[in-house]
Parts: structure tokens; C-alpha cells; sequence
């Protein structure tokens, strides 16, 4: 069953892609969520809808938790839960017309299993599960090398750095370099794919879900460094890296 379960959901996420890439050709509404930095489209809106709707479909008894409030109240993860993020950089999105991904997780009574981000620009999925692999499209991902924070390039957001939260400016710098993408989806990308060693940001459960479960079948860390347990349904402050280079940043962190 999950087989088909996944099978069908790699197929949505195709669908949704195309949508997508029909919607940017017209004129879409930009609206203000909590600030002129947190916007939301009417094409967020669109694709939210479809994936929820044809989620019930692929997976009739499961609940969903999307950004946009297309989905169910969950405040558990009992059965199946699906995360979804419509588009994730939608400043991107909006900005740039590159550089924002399309993801979905879900978790089986609380645990990970299976993980899609789609590079929608790029026409590439990375998608996999717990004990499946990962796979971008359809060519199977090695776990990125060991590398260590100074022999690595590294993510934080701009809040993150400009503010210096939990010292991590001290870590920007031990690190070879930084870099600023603007997507947790495009973020997660790069540390799956060995571009990046590490990622920090402070991420919702629609930015956290799917790369949680690629990262982990790829042997990477991913935990909070401002708490002992990662929930999936509340936001972290979140490290997604190689194990050398996440135990670099920790003990960096304050």
C-alpha cells in the first residue's frame, strides 16, 4: 500500500509542478501574511488545494497539515500525516520566478516516512523514505562526505546571522563559506546533494517535514539546537548536516 501511496504522490507532485509553471505565466494576487516579508499568492493558494484534495484521494483515512489552511486541525500524529508547503520560497517566487521548491511529507504515527521536494524550475524531484533511499528523479543519491563545518559551505537565514541568535555568527565565520537561498526546500537540496555541510533556520513543520525524512535515509543530522526533541508539528530552531560538521556547529552554539 505505501508503494502505491508513494507512486501516486510522485506523480502529484509532477502535476503540481505543471500547474504551477502555467499559473507564473498570468497575473496571480500577492498578498501580506504577517509582514511585506511573509507573502502568500494565489498561487499557493491553488496548489495547496489541489494537493490536499488529491491527497484524500491517494490517501483517504489520512489528515493534513498545510500552510495555507487547506487542511485538517491536527494536533497529533497518530495515522497517516501528510505536511505540505505549496511553495516554499514564495518571496522567491514572487521576486526572483526561481529558487522556491514545492514539498510534502508524511509521518506514520509519528514517524518519518516519505519525503518529495520538488526544484520546480530545475524539473527535478528528490524524493525517498525510510529504508527506500532518495532519489533525485530517478537517480539514487549517495550520502554526501563527512565534512567538517570549516571544510564546508553552510545556510542560515538573514535573521539568523544578523542577530547572532545562539552565537551562530561565530559558526558563519569557522565555516569556508556561507550562503543565503531564501528556501528551506532549495536549502535542504543542497545539504541532501553535498553542496551544503550544514543548514540552520528556524523552520515551520511545512519547511521541516519533507527534508527531515530524506536527510535522516541519508544518514544526516537533523535536530534542534534550541531543545532536546524535534516535534514536526511546531517550529524549531532546526540543524540539517553532515555529522561532522553538525557536531562542529553544536559545539559552536550557545
Amino acid at each position: 500500500m505505501l508503494e502505491q501511496i508513494d507512486q501516486q504522490a510522485q506523480q502529484l507532485m509532477w502535476e503540481v509542478r505543471q500547474q504551477t509553471l502555467q499559473l507564473m505565466t498570468k497575473e496571480f494576487n500577492v498578498a501580506e501574511k504577517t509582514s511585506a516579508r511573509d507573502l502568500v499568492t494565489t498561487v499557493d493558494k491553488q496548489n495547496e488545494k489541489m494537493i490536499d484534495d488529491r491527497l484524500k484521494e491517494i490517501d483517504p483515512t489520512c489528515r493534513i497539515v498545510s500552510e495555507e489552511g487547506f487542511g485538517d486541525q491536527v494536533n497529533d500524529l497518530k495515522g497517516h500525516v501528510w505536511i505540505v508547503d505549496p511553495i516554499d520560497g514564495t518571496m522567491n517566487f514572487v521576486m526572483q520566478k526561481r529558487n522556491f521548491a514545492i514539498m510534502m511529507g508524511l509521518y506514520i504515527d509519528g514517524k518519518p516516512a516519505l519525503g518529495y521536494i520538488m526544484d520546480v524550475v530545475e524539473g527535478t524531484l528528490y524524493h525517498g523514505g525510510i529504508g527506500k533511499g532518495v532519489f533525485a528523479n530517478q537517480q539514487r543519491l549517495r550520502t554526501p562526505a563527512n565534512k567538517s563545518l570549516a571544510d564546508s559551505l553552510m545556510v542560515m537565514n538573514g535573521y539568523l546571522t544578523m542577530n547572532n541568535v545562539h552565537g551562530l555568527q561565530k559558526a558563519a565565520r569557522k565555516a569556508r563559506g556561507l550562503r543565503m537561498y531564501g528556501s528551506a526546500g532549495i536549502e535542504m537540496i543542497y545539504v541532501l546533494t553535498g553542496c551544503l555541510g550544514a543548514y540552520v533556520s528556524h523552520l515551520h513543520p511545512w519547511d521541516l517535514a519533507a527534508g527531515r525524512v530524506l536527510a535522516e535515509e541519508l544518514g544526516l543530522v537533523v535536530k534542534p539546537i534550541d531543545d532536546d526533541h524535534l516535534n514536526v508539528l511546531s517550529s524549531n530552531f532546526v540543524l540539517v548536516a553532515t555529522k561532522q560538521a553538525g557536531q562542529d556547529l553544536l559545539n559552536i552554539a550557545e
